[in-house]
């Protein structure tokens, strides 16, 4: 900082634009004196003298027509403001008894470019089948590169004074219309809104095709439930018909064993017994 000034203020504004630096006065008196200064050299770049109702520009080659004082407040306004304009300026407020001095500290900032998103080749899960996004933004300084959720930060990256490219990956299962990417600097930004579906399927999609895919699947066991069910039933009836056919088919390859068993047959019925009925009169 410099001077002895009573205060400082902190001014940011965008490439091109134009900004006030306000002397903190509502009306000049007549015998106050104010003269606005830049650089470290604290060059006069304006003053106006209220007693002989004159406003004199003595401004520099770089503020050539870019300034314009308020004859009522003493107000400095630059306008089409370059990041060159960017310092400390500092006004005096003087008079037969009093001096007051303010201090602005000036940043100029260049234009925000409009993030770019594209698809990265980059996957951090390529085992995985998910989207994967690249934000992008050219050739900037002092700002920060984020994604978002709706209002919710995922990710975010950031560069001090450096001019650098910032780049910022993103991987998703599927694509609704809530995401977004900015580039921002303290005070202002630029949004890009991801929805490009041709490199993502929205979730609505994906959760359709899920659900196909599981009916698909339950629909398959099944089938191959009931045919395994199928499979054991037959050969179950397969065996039981098996043991049938086996029990008729017993064959007797000993004759003398065949005829044995004959007679024990007859023996058997020939063994029976009667008991004698005595009839009372």
């Amino acid at each position: 900082v410099f001077g002895d000034t009573d205060t400082m203020k902190t001014v940011s504004v965008l490439e091109g634009d134009s900004v006030t630096l306000n002397s903190s006065l509502t009306k000049i008196q007549t015998d106050d004196k104010i003269a606005w200064m830049s650089g470290n050299k604290r060059s006069c770049i304006a003053r106006i003298n209220r007693e002989t109702k004159k406003v004199l520009n003595v401004s520099d080659v770089s503020f050539r027509d870019r300034l314009k004082l308020d004859n009522q407040t003493g107000s400095l306004t630059i306008t089409n403001t370059r990041t060159t304009d960017s310092g400390l300026y500092e006004v005096s407020v003087s008079n037969s008894i009093t001096e007051t001095k303010h201090g602005f500290n000036v940043t100029v900032y260049a234009r925000l470019p409009v993030p770019a998103i594209g698809n990265s080749s980059n996957s951090l899960s390529p085992s995985v089948s998910k989207c994967s996004f690249l934000c992008s933004a050219l050739n900037v300084s002092r700002v920060t590169l984020s994604w978002y959720k709706g209002n919710s930060l995922l990710s975010i990256i950031s560069v001090s004074d450096l001019s650098i490219s910032l780049s910022l990956p993103l991987e998703l299962d599927c694509l609704d219309d809530s995401y977004s990417c900015v580039v921002a600097y303290s005070f202002t930004n630029q949004t890009t809104h991801l929805t490009n579906t041709q490199l993502c399927p929205t979730c609505s999609v994906k959760g359709s095709v899920t659900l196909i895919a599981l009916i698909s699947a339950a629909g398959s066991l099944l089938i191959v439930a009931a045919a395994g069910l199928f499979r054991i039933c037959r050969k179950h009836r397969e065996a039981d018909q098996e043991v049938q056919t086996r029990a008729e088919e017993i064959t007797y390859t000993d004759p003398v064993f065949k005829r044995n068993v004959q007679r024990a047959r007859v023996k058997q019925e020939n063994d029976a017994v009667y008991a004698s009925v005595i009839h009372k009169r």
